[in-house]
């Protein structure tokens, strides 16, 4: 027999999104069911940021401590190492295990009822949930599905043909991979098989790497890729795959055919909202694309259903999905608020890493802002040297008439961490001028951002 459930708040998906929700609206007091197909955490937990993440610093290791093999500039000489992947893998799913357990007690702690099971949409106020024989009643139903990978119709995933979720729990090695999609997912991935150890070849559509960013930023990666010996196939297209000789169909530029010989292929060309197979049709809400068109409260087209994360689209972050989520909370709590970020980071943890935060150069021309635009190179920060990176620049876009901060872009090792003081001088308002007088902590990477600004104003101090 059904049993019914009656709860204020709804949500679907157990992501970054839907479970920064659930924890902020039972810290207001607000009735909530979070429904779950999965493990807590979604695709960034469990498939996505972290365990990528955690295999890029394997990779990482293991190539530094491979370059000390053959006598190292440092005077740090060890054997070759060799790499177990088992017990890399092992160590991976003890990071996310520790982080979804942690989720899962956040939610018990504050009174969210958690239902592991499918949901199925019926309509804005009710959802029955598959293999639990349960339908909710609720007030407010919260959309949070997030995205899954794009599957190109030529490659078929199986067998040697594999998506970012396998790459990333690799059983063995393979001595061979080509990964279609020069984008952030298949360039960070791309760089850290090749750092252990695999041969790696990319293929792009488009013209150049990351196509996304601008070719100043990504020149850095480009020549990082070279320096670690992976193959580029630049405007070159896939055809199709043949099993019995293990080589992808590509055609270049000119319209003519390749065979690649390879192991697997990782297809890694992009990710599209989760909108199929919960009967989201039900509810007939207007789209915006492939994705749930929302107002600036995160709010769609049907009262009191919300829509938040990679659902409604670009850019698909989960830090973008967790301020979505806490909002949501509060506005059903009565608050008033609404979702108008300044700026929200996107990072690419390629090697070297890239941060974008605002506008940059090309976007700031488009918007008709007269810009000054200015960079300073690693090069010449002292704390980049002592870390053996000197490749990379910060570059900081302001108005001319007042210097009032539009963006920033950074690009060198560990410039991720970087995204936040940018953000937050997005955020606050910040001139060149106040970024310039902080007093800016000596020996850090974080010189090159009051450098950046100096420069802007005529006297970097180090150039």
């Amino acid at each position: 027999m059904q049993q019914t459930l009656n709860t204020t708040l709804l949500i679907i998906g157990g992501g970054p999104g839907g479970y920064v929700a659930a924890i902020r609206a039972g810290q207001l007091g607000i009735s909530t069911i979070l429904v779950e197909g999965q493990a807590l955490g979604g695709t960034c937990l469990n498939i996505g940021c972290i365990p990528s993440k955690a295999l890029i610093h394997v990779a990482e290791q293991f190539q530094q401590t491979r370059h000390h093999s053959q006598g190292s500039a440092l005077g740090i000489n060890v054997s070759a190492p060799t790499l177990d992947i088992g017990k890399s893998v092992e160590w991976k799913d003890g990071i996310v295990d520790r982080l979804t357990t942690g989720v899962a007690a956040l939610l018990k702690k504050h009174k969210v009822q958690v239902i592991h099971g499918w949901a199925k949409v019926v309509d804005g106020k009710t959802v029955d949930i598959e293999g639990a024989d349960t339908r909710i009643q609720c007030e407010h139903l919260l959309l949070a599905t997030g995205s899954k990978s794009v599957n190109l119709p030529m490659l078929p995933l199986g067998g040697p043909i594999i998506s970012s979720t396998e790459a990333l729990a690799p059983r063995a090695l393979p001595k061979r991979l080509i990964v279609v999609g020069g984008g952030y997912i298949g360039l960070e991935l791309g760089i850290a098989y090749r750092k252990l150890g695999a041969e790696v070849s990319v293929v792009e559509a488009q013209e150049r790497i990351l196509p996304a960013y601008d070719s100043e930023l990504t020149q850095p990666v480009l020549e990082s890729v070279k320096q670690l010996g992976i193959k580029l196939y630049l405007k070159h297209s896939v055809e199709g795959f043949d099993a019995g000789t293990h080589t992808l169909q590509v055609r270049d530029p000119n319209g003519d055919s390749l065979q690649l010989e390879t192991d697997q292929v990782l297809v890694a060309v992009g990710r599209k909202p989760n909108t199929q197979g919960w009967n989201l049709e039900a509810l007939n809400l207007e789209m915006n694309g492939s994705a749930l068109r929302i107002d600036k409260r995160c709010q769609t087209s049907m009262r009191n259903v919300w829509a938040i994360g990679d659902l409604a689209g670009e850019p698909m972050l989960a830090h973008r999905a967790m301020a979505q989520g806490e909002m949501v909370a509060e506005l059903i709590a009565g608050q008033h608020r609404e979702f108008n970020p300044t700026a929200i980071a996107a990072v690419c943890f390629t090697d070297p890493e890239l941060v974008v935060v605002g506008k940059t150069p090309d976007e700031a021309k488009a918007a008709g802002l007269d810009c000054i635009v200015s960079s300073f190179p690693f090069a010449a920060n002292g704390r980049a040297m002592t870390l053996e990176s000197k490749s990379g620049f910060v570059r900081v876009v302001a108005r001319r008439d007042n210097h009032l901060i539009v963006g920033w872009q950074a690009v060198g090792v560990g410039v991720s961490e970087l995204s936040t003081a940018f953000g937050q001088s997005l955020e606050m308002g910040a001139r060149l001028e106040d970024i310039a007088g902080t007093i800016h902590a000596h020996p850090t990477l974080g010189e090159a951002v009051q450098e950046a600004a100096l420069r802007a104003l005529g006297h970097a101090l180090h150039l």
